[in-house]
């Protein structure tokens, strides 16, 4: 009984000594990380050192220093949401007032790169809260706040703008809704001046028909006029009576003139 309880005791100390060795060698091995991620860091190549301090964090998970270089990878390749969410497990996880106090800082960075100034104040805030002594936040904090209140008013002044401008456009909807309101005045006006000269036109007529009928009335009735047809008949039977008298006077003169015959003796 005793033997097994020493060679269990034997076995669980020999797996924490092996696991402490592991533990030992990833540690070694995420600081080795580290150093090859500033030297490319160094050398402006942030996509590899982003890489390294990822391998560094993989194998320990809890390296503030890993964690930190990896946000200030992010941050250099301008991907600034992704810096401020890793400064804000960095600020979660920091083991020191500074450490918290480097996480706001670089994320006030971030949120100016953004145009966030209000958010960048309150970060800046925060990191003087953990340092107070840091000179390079304070000078970041009144330029972020500098910024912020030129951002308001910005803000304050385009918003009177557009007021302003939507006042206009309503001044020359009314006027223009005025302007078509007398318009169609104007066309009503014209319609019933329209309809008038048609009443006119159509009462001038009516007496005009009226007075040709008058007309007619002391008219006094034509003659009944013959058709072509008769005409002609007319015109033949003329000639015929001018032909036979014509013929009458003829004989009457031949009767009067003997026809003088010469004898053959």
């Amino acid at each position: 009984m005793r033997n097994s309880l020493f060679i269990a005791f034997l076995f669980f100390t020999c797996m924490g000594f092996s696991q402490e060795k592991n533990q030992e060698k990833l540690e070694r091995e995420a600081r080795e990380d580290v150093r090859e991620g500033n030297k490319l860091y160094n050398q402006l190549k942030f996509g590899d050192a982003e890489i390294a301090y990822k391998k560094a964090l993989s194998k320990n998970p809890n390296y503030p220093k890993a964690s930190y270089n990896l946000g200030n990878a992010i941050y250099q390749q301008d991907r600034n949401k992704e810096a401020v969410a890793q400064f804000e497990i960095l600020e979660k996880t920091a083991p020191d007032k500074m450490s918290k106090a480097e996480a706001y800082h670089n994320m006030g960075n971030s949120f100016m790169k953004e145009k966030q100034y209000d958010k960048a104040v309150a970060a800046f805030k925060n990191s003087l809260r953990n340092n107070s002594k840091d000179e390079e936040t304070r000078y970041n904090l009144a330029m972020a706040q500098e910024l912020l209140e030129q951002q308001n008013q910005d803000n304050k002044d385009n918003k009177d703008n557009k007021d302003n401008k939507d006042n206009k456009d309503d001044k020359n909807k009314d006027q223009k809704d005025k302007e078509g309101g007398d318009d169609e005045k104007k066309e009503d006006q014209k319609d019933k001046d329209k309809g008038e000269d048609k009443e006119d036109d159509k009462s001038d007529q009516q007496k005009n028909q009226e007075d040709k009928k008058e007309d007619q009335k002391d008219q006094k009735p034509r003659p009944n006029q013959l058709s072509p047809e008769q005409m002609k008949q007319l015109l033949d039977a003329m000639n015929n009576e001018e032909n036979k008298t014509q013929k009458k006077l003829n004989e009457q003169k031949a009767q009067g003139k003997k026809i003088k015959q010469e004898k053959d003796w």
